[in-house]
């Protein structure tokens, strides 16, 4: 536990010298800004030989009239952006992703070229030129911006880092430090920029490595200050960062590479739930206004696969100008120069594009917080923290370890503190829940006004809220709402080790009911029965009901409840998901008591066929936001979201009759069949077993069918017992026993496969009018991840 300090801020606020800028026309490369240059995308289909004469091959096969180009605009050169992997590796990233964020569309990384001109060239002109060609997607000017600047008690410097301190003041990292997690413990982030002293006094001890680039000597204050906010260690000099337990500290360089190539870089040494700081801007429309790297297409889309892999990405937003006149970039009226509002955030925008990453802007580090004169702002902003008087490490440009600053500043300033916000919660979510946010769940949290400090009520522009760590972790992590489904009855919504698809809580009807709340909820009689649900029935509309539960400190407002449809499976992977839509609970009182949706609609549309599905639920309020898909195709998520996250629930819970299936020839006579799917793994082949446990009368009779191809694995392991061999139909028929447990040893289920089977039984006439269960489960390293349950009873109307 750290102890708690009060800030004594030095007066100094001094700009860094992200803020300042000059023409860009015609500059050559420096230390401090790259050559401008343009960047043309082709659209998807355009193809170009990886040899040196791609403006002949433009010209030769149509693209575009190339020669005509260099008549108006002489000495152009063509090379490809994305160049620091090979075109397989950055598929087998996409197809990472797309598996990960089903929301993800892979962009063509092969369509992007840089067009460098000589200086004198007017890259306007050329850029309108260009978007003119049918051939081309979009096209922009490319130039890069300058660098946008625990026990606290015995870092002597710590006094004045006034952003650790509480709300409204700061960001109470101090209180974060007081939980297991909340310093950063076991995290991973990466920092992208162009320069750092790693081995700066208070920074060596993390043992940060340059992956990728070279070092720029001018930067090296600059990455020694943003690391310093974030990770400065926890020692007895200097200062303390937000962050100071960090597990692993690396960076990655675009100067000697490209901004596109260096986020590639960080993606290649990242996983799921780490995090990536964007210390980078540009200048927009060929002007000196600066913005957020993303509003370039290449790394927009470098920075949309990042978050579609699971790595939360935070990202400056870029220093305005301070050239003398121009204000500070609106996202919300930004246009580029083909006339796209790409950065405008807006339901009627369909030209808005979400990358996913977390954009920062700088306020005042006075409370109440005002946005500086140079900050971006806009509906697109999704937070901002402290651009002046930032006390924390420095260095020069002969990589001086001892230096400080009182002084730093800008969005460079103001990102890395919710860089630490980012670390402290996802130490805390990994450290208490067991899993480590998504990208999407890390801003909602991040960007809460109900757990964030509001700017001051004088700021007319949209700048969203400063995290305040104290109420996210009261909230998010404690006092706040706490909404569940139950995974089997008897669930109370804490971590288990029962049913995991067993939820009496997703209902399906054929027709509405009148009063759901009244049939299905609290004082219903019904609150503990798992056998509300009926088949589908094809050709018309079904309905379904979900019941929810709240154990948090306070009442849930607008809880969603979102359903998703998949076929019978002992695992039902996000690959296996299909939405049939959400409904919104205005209120969920806290006490636990059940509250029952409106009807959501199944249309018959989307409807495959009458029988039964398994359902998937997912609920979340604001301070307890719902998982999305994308969050489980990560395995390891996957595993500890099963049952570790009471937001998501499975019924796979099948009411069939006792009768025979007595129109099915492929079954002996008096069985009725049960069919379902084994499934592998989203991500790759893993060791899997199946385990059926049947508790069936005296007389009863079960048998697994299995395809031959699953039996060979059993049979290559010795894994099986008595079986029958259907080699026209292609399966075997194992043994089961009607009244006990039986296993099947592990066997490789390879990755996406979707294994068809039945379990056949047979109840004896006599024993008809009763109700018994049987289900399978499937197991991976000795823990259930999946189970299909079905309960048998006497006929009644739907089964």
């Amino acid at each position: 536990m750290k102890p708690c300090r009060r800030a004594v801020r030095g007066a100094t606020h001094r700009r860094h010298s992200m803020d300042k800028h000059s023409s860009l026309q015609g500059r050559t490369n420096s230390a401090s800004y790259d050559r401008p240059r343009v960047v043309v995308r082709f659209r998807e289909g355009v193809r170009l030989a990886d040899r040196p004469d791609l403006g002949e091959q433009i010209e030769n096969t149509g693209i575009g009239p190339w020669r005509r180009l260099l008549a108006q605009f002489p000495d152009l050169k063509l090379s490809p952006v994305f160049t620091v992997l090979k075109s397989d590796d950055l598929r087998e990233l996409q197809r990472r992703a797309a598996a990960t964020d089903t929301s993800y569309r892979p962009a063509d990384f092969n369509t992007f070229y840089y067009v460098d001109a000589p200086p004198e060239t007017d890259l306007i002109e050329l850029v309108r030129t260009l978007l003119r060609w049918n051939s081309v997607q979009t096209a922009y000017i490319d130039q890069g911006g300058p660098d946008p600047a625990v026990n606290a008690a015995n870092d002597p410097r710590s006094v004045n880092q006034g952003y650790l301190d509480p709300s409204p003041d700061g960001i109470d990292a101090e209180y974060a430090w007081t939980f297991t997690g909340g310093d950063g413990a076991g995290q991973r982030f990466i920092d992208l920029e162009r320069g750092w002293t790693l081995n700066h006094e208070d920074l060596a001890a993390h043992g940060a490595t340059l992956l990728h680039g070279t070092l720029l000597d001018t930067s090296r204050a600059h990455g020694t200050s943003v690391l310093g906010e974030i990770c400065a260690v926890d020692n007895a000099i200097g200062c303390v960062g937000i962050a100071p337990n960090i597990a692993s500290v690396d960076v990655v360089s675009f100067h000697g590479s490209t901004r596109p190539n260096a986020v590639i870089a960080a993606i290649t040494n990242l996983a799921f739930g780490d995090t990536l700081l964007l210390e980078a801007q540009v200048a927009l429309n060929g002007t000196a206004l600066l913005g957020p790297i993303e509003a370039y297409d290449a790394e927009y889309e470098a920075i949309r696969l990042a978050t579609a892999l699971g790595i939360i990405v935070v990202e400056a937003g870029g220093n305005g100008t301070n050239n003398g006149g121009t204000p500070a970039l609106n996202m919300d009226t930004y246009t580029t120069l083909g006339g796209q509002a790409i950065l405008h955030r807006d339901p009627g925008n369909p030209q808005f594009r979400d990358s996913g990453a977390i954009i920062v802007t700088a306020a005042s580090s006075t409370a109440p917080h005002t946005r500086l004169a140079y900050g971006p702002h806009g509906k697109r902003i999704d937070c901002y923290a402290w651009g002046q008087g930032i006390n924390t490490c420095s260095s020069n440009d002969a990589g001086s370890t001892t230096a400080y600053t009182t002084g730093f500043s800008g969005t460079s300033g103001a990102s890395p503190i919710v860089t630490g916000a980012a670390l402290a919660v996802q130490g805390r979510a990994q450290a208490q829940l067991g899993y480590r946010l998504s990208p999407r769940q890390m801003r909602a949290v991040l960007s809460d006004p109900a757990t964030g400090t509001l700017p001051s009520a004088l700021e007319t522009t949209q700048i969203r809220v400063m995290p305040n760590l104290r109420k996210i972790f009261d909230t998010f992590f404690n006092a706040g709402p706490d909404v569940y489904l139950r995974d089997f009855v008897g669930d109370t919504g804490l971590p288990h080790t029962g049913a995991i698809s067993a939820s009496p809580d997703i209902i399906l009807r054929p027709t509405p009911v009148p009063s759901p709340q009244a049939s299905f909820g609290a004082g219903s009689g019904t609150e503990n029965n798992a056998g509300l649900g009926y088949k589908a029935e094809a050709g018309q509309d079904n309905y379904i009901y979900v019941r929810v539960l709240n154990q948090g400190g306070s009442a849930a407002v607008n809880v969603q409840a979102t359903v998703y449809w998949a076929p019978v499976a002992t695992l039902i992977t996000p690959d296996l998901w299909n939405l049939v839509g959400a409904t919104v609970l205005p209120n969920v009182p806290t006490g636990e008591q059940l509250t029952v949706s409106s009807a959501l609609v199944w249309a018959k549309a989307g409807i495959p066929a009458p029988g039964h599905y398994c359902f998937v639920g997912l609920v979340g309020t604001s301070g307890d936001p719902a998982p999305g898909p994308a969050d489980f195709l990560n395995f390891d998520n996957f595993r500890r979201f099963i049952r570790e996250n009471n937001n998501v629930t499975w019924r796979n819970f099948n009411v069939e009759n006792n009768d025979p299936d007595v129109e099915d020839p492929t079954l002996p006579r008096g069985f009725k069949a049960l069919a379902f799917l084994a499934p592998g793994a989203p991500d790759r082949a893993r060791n899997m077993a199946l385990e059926v446990v049947a508790r069936l009368p005296e007389g009863a009779r079960a048998v697994l069918e299995v395809p031959l191809v699953y039996f060979e694995m059993l049979r290559e392991r010795r894994q099986y017992g008595r079986v029958k061999i259907d080699s026209e139909r292609r399966v075997a028929f194992l043994a089961i026993n009607a009244s006990g447990r039986t296993a099947f040893g592990e066997v490789p289920f390879p990755a996406k496969s979707r294994m068809a089977m039945r379990l056949l039984v047979e109840i004896p006439e006599q024993y008809r009018e009763r109700t018994f269960q049987v289900y399978v489960r499937q197991l991976f390293e000795r823990e259930e991840i999946g189970r299909v349950t079905w309960q048998l009873e006497p006929r009644r109307d739907g089964n």
